[in-house]
This record gives structure tokens, C-alpha cells and sequence, in this order.
């Protein structure tokens, strides 16, 4: 594993543990919610709902529409993708390069001929 602070720490399956921990620090320092769209789910960008009235001190809200994002909530937005392109880069090239030959080997087997199943 990994140990610069600069670097992401690599994914290793004997050394989970430390290995989470490290991770979470990295993303945290990034930003604060990232941890929790992995943990949790893809952050949702909210805005008050006007047309209910307030109860108990407490604003109702709805989604917003991916038009009504800021330049701030598309950053929030896209935190998933940044999360998962950050964990996709701890795990081993090896394994890569394994799922790419899989990946390739399927697309060749998509092209051959199989049972007609059309009349079915």
C-alpha cells in the first residue's frame, strides 16, 4: 500500500482495514461529503419548495432540475463520479488488464450467430 500523502493508497485485500481508513481520509480532505456518496448515495441537489407552507420552522423541498444547477451544485453533483474514479484507481492493473481481456472476449462472443428466437 501506498503511504505518500500525495498518492491514493492502493487497494490491498489483506490490509482492508487500513486501507478503508486511508481512503476516507483522502476523499474527505477533498471534500467533505465525498466519503458519504459512497458510503450512503449520490447526493441529491435541493431547493426550498415554495408552494407549501413552512411547518414547525422547517422548509419543505424538492429536487432541482439539472437547468437550475449552479456552478457549485454541478461540483456537489458530480462528486459520485469523482469518487469512483478515485477508488477505480487504487485497485491493481493486473486485474484491469484481466476484466478488459473478459470484456473483449464477451464482445466477441455478442457477434456470434446463437439460437433463433424470433418465431418463440
Amino acid at each position: 500500500m501506498s503511504t505518500s500523502q500525495n498518492k491514493i493508497p492502493l487497494f490491498s485485500r489483506d490490509e482492508y482495514d487500513d486501507w478503508k481508513i486511508r481512503m476516507q481520509a483522502h476523499l474527505a480532505a477533498m471534500d467533505d461529503e465525498m466519503w458519504n456518496v459512497i458510503t450512503d448515495e449520490p447526493l441529491k441537489i435541493m431547493k426550498p419548495n415554495l408552494a407549501f407552507s413552512v411547518s414547525n420552522g422547517e422548509a419543505q423541498f424538492l429536487e432541482k432540475a439539472i437547468h437550475e444547477y449552479t456552478n457549485d451544485d454541478n461540483k456537489k453533483a458530480n462528486l459520485d463520479n469523482v469518487a469512483r474514479d478515485i477508488l477505480y484507481k487504487t485497485l491493481d492493473k493486473e486485474k484491469h488488464v484481466q476484466q478488459n481481456q473478459d470484456l473483449c472476449h464477451g464482445k466477441r462472443n455478442l457477434g456470434k450467430a446463437g439460437p433463433d428466437l424470433r418465431g418463440q
